[in-house]
């Protein structure tokens, strides 16, 4: 799959202090890439950059294969964007503002206008003034304006704020099938983790400005996508059964009553066995499935790739 989308070392400063620092990404073409990160991680301002909306301090942004410079004119009318709160003329219908952004990209196909608004579920109120519009319907139609000169590429900073479960499970489908049908790319931030789990083939994790990792779905369910999870009344004397009589050295201490075990060998029953013969409490024993939160945070708070790995 070829590559879409690409930074080398991208950095920016605010006032001589770095936002984003050194960060190498890769899209290939015809993927979701999920770009999750802490408020103020960076997510925003790297979206920023690469649809030239302010200049790298430094590093490079190739699209298409080509260097995007202050002059990418014809590589803007490839892509679609949302890029934080979407603007609107908002004494215009919805319909008005999608044309008014046609004619701006040169585009002059008639019946994208309806498709995109049928698309987007705002085919019934198309010439509602979008002063009415409720902020989910101003995300909807943030959207429409995005995806209705049919782009190659599509980076959405938080596209579904403000949509009730229904709306974003609807959208969730509008970005598959943009994805599957259309051969569109998708780049997109957000903080409803469940979403992008549903969604990406690929993740990129940011942090203080720093891209930590960046890897594939796949490789995050294969990555000891199940565990045990145990809450007992001695942490440390758990510990020492743990390794001592089973060998474990895999396992993550959650808080002062619960372990983590990330042993695939690991036989519940023996366990319980041997913390009941050492007078250890078992109040819980699960087998669980780890999600992309978990991966998430202990991506964030360990800082590299090993963090949910750690003893």
């Amino acid at each position: 799959m070829s590559i879409i989308l690409q930074t080398k070392q991208l950095s920016k400063l605010y006032k001589k202090t770095e936002v984003v620092s050194g960060v190498n990404m890769r899209v290939r073409r015809g993927e979701i890439y999920g770009f999750l990160g802490p408020n103020g991680a960076g997510k925003t301002t790297v979206m920023r950059m690469l649809t030239n909306l302010i200049p790298p301090t430094s590093g490079e942004i190739e699209l298409f294969g080509a260097p995007l410079t202050p002059h990418s004119y014809e590589t803007m009318k490839r892509m679609g964007s949302i890029i934080e709160y979407p603007i609107f003329y908002d004494h215009l219908t919805a319909r008005a503002n999608l044309e008014l952004h046609c004619e701006y990209m040169g585009y002059y196909d008639k019946n994208a206008i309806s498709e995109t608004l049928d698309l987007v579920g705002l085919s019934d109120i198309g010439n509602k003034p979008v002063k009415d519009f409720s902020l989910g319907m101003k995300q909807r139609l943030g959207i429409g304006r995005a995806i209705c000169t049919k782009p190659e590429l599509l980076i959405l900073d938080e596209p579904v704020n403000g949509m009730d479960p229904s709306g974003i499970r609807e959208i969730r489908d509008l970005f598959r099938m943009l994805s599957k049908e259309f051969g569109m790319t998708l780049l997109i931030s957000s903080h409803i983790l469940q979403e992008i789990e549903q969604l990406a083939d690929t993740i990129g994790v940011i942090n203080h400005g720093k891209l930590l990792e960046e890897v594939s779905m796949e490789q995050v369910r294969g990555r000891h996508n199940e565990y045990t999870e145990i809450v007992v009344t001695d942490v440390p004397r758990a510990v020492l059964v743990l390794e001592d009589k089973l060998a474990i050295v895999n396992y993550k201490i959650m808080d002062n009553s619960t372990i983590r075990i990330y042993d695939p060998r690991l036989a519940p029953v023996e366990l319980n066995r041997l913390l009941v013969q050492h007078e250890i409490g078992v109040e819980a024993l699960n087998k669980k499935t780890r999600s992309l939160e978990d991966y998430f945070l202990g991506v964030i708070e360990g800082g590299n790739r090993d963090a949910l790995e750690a003893h």
